[in-house]
């Protein structure tokens, strides 16, 4: 018998799962995000990704409506507040309220903290966290009319600290306690919000640029590197009724990689400062 070649989520979950819904994804136009948003479109959702590149949105959105999604492709920075909620008002008038909100858009790079300057240290503050607020807020109103949920993509630098990564764990940081704070204020709304930590993904920038094949796989128990559908599929669950009494909850899908400490991440990001420009 041939072997199956339905995606894993399409065998596990009603492919209907979230038919009639929405799904709003910030930097949905590559990595972590879009693999979420594909996950998302593969189950029935109707999906509005946004980012500060159209071209590269409009590339996603083609994988996307391979899936069979509605898709809605605009361009927005989420340090801009006013982009968003234009932003979330196409969204809904193309494709309907908001049901599940993915606050992914994020910064990153490695720096000493005595070399960090004080403009980078804010533009991650700004993208990661007060995106992640801009784009909560702006969805609000939509959120609470169809009780929908909000998932944030948070990291293992919110609650381990790494080196030369002093502006990513503070918004990280930020980001999960600003999820507790929401799923506070936002429950009796009948708003669930949730962070997902995600671990090595490959294929991903930052694991291209730190790490090697060999020297990350040591370090994580189940002994494999984390997949963008892995992320997906912990997002949907999150976001499905299976999650309906779960609010507030930071959410580990790493393969254990938070176990040992972050001796490997430290590692690699030393080699990778000392690295030739451009290498």
């Amino acid at each position: 018998m041939a072997p199956d070649s339905t995606p894993l989520v399409q065998r596990l979950l009603p492919l209907d799962l979230f038919q009639g819904k929405t799904v709003f994804v910030t930097g949905g136009g590559s990595g972590i995000n879009l693999g979420v948003a594909q996950t998302f479109a593969a189950l029935g959702a109707r999906v509005a990704i946004c980012g500060r590149t159209q071209a590269r949105l409009d590339a996603a959105a083609s994988e996307l409506r391979a899936h069979g999604a509605q898709v809605c492709a605009v361009a927005a920075d989420v340090r801009d507040y006013a982009a968003l909620e234009a932003a979330l008002a196409r969204s809904e008038a193309e494709l309907g309220q908001v049901d599940v909100l993915v606050c992914g858009a994020a910064g990153n790079f490695v720096a000493p903290a005595e070399r960090l300057s004080p403009n980078g240290f804010k533009s991650v503050i700004d993208i990661d966290l007060l995106g992640s607020f801009n784009a909560a807020r702006a969805a609000f109103d939509q959120l609470r009319r169809t009780r929908g949920c909000v998932l944030f993509i948070s990291a293992g630098m919110a609650y381990m600290p790494h080196a030369f990564q002093a502006h990513v764990g503070a918004a990280k940081a930020g980001i999960d306690m600003l999820m507790r704070n929401l799923a506070l204020e936002w429950g009796p709304h009948g708003i669930r919000c949730n962070s997902i930590v995600p671990g090595p993904i490959e294929g991903t920038e930052g694991v291209k640029r730190l790490f090697d094949a060999d020297t990350m796989l040591a370090g994580v128990p189940l002994g494999r590197m984390g997949t963008v559908d892995d992320i997906g599929r912990m997002a949907a669950v999150l976001a499905s009724p299976l999650a309906s009494y779960v609010t507030g909850c930071v959410v580990v899908c790493d393969g254990g990689q938070n176990l040992a400490g972050s001796a490997l991440f430290n590692a690699g990001a030393a080699r990778a400062l000392a690295a030739p420009a451009g290498a």
